[in-house]
């Protein structure tokens, strides 16, 4: 449970920097609110998971995947650049993100 938990803190994390670049054209509070509705349950999140395993295990992994899913979403609609060092670099951040999962233990 702990790593849905991970997952669907990503998923606000991912959110709210795509959020806050549509925003800022409204008004001045809107990037405010949109950062503080979308940090509320990351925060909520991240404690659960804490709980179960070790904080260093669940603070890398989110924000490895925060970091993979705002790059991928950014190439994908943003047009952002999408070069083999790019893609190599998120294979490889990846790859380390499994390797905690299968390695991390419950916290003792």
């Amino acid at each position: 449970m702990a790593w849905l938990f991970i997952l669907i803190a990503d998923v606000f994390e991912v959110t709210w920097p795509f959020a806050l670049k549509w925003s800022v054209k409204f008004s001045g509070w809107s990037p405010l609110i949109v950062a503080i509705a979308t940090s509320i349950p990351v925060m909520f999140l991240l404690a659960e998971s804490v709980k179960r395993l070790p904080a260093a295990t669940v603070y890398t992994t989110f924000v490895g995947i925060a970091a993979a899913g705002t790059a991928i979403i950014g190439m994908a609609v943003f047009g952002e650049s999408a070069n083999p060092g790019t893609i190599g670099s998120l294979v490889l951040l990846l790859a380390g993100l499994v390797g905690l999962k299968v390695f991390s233990g419950p916290a003792l």
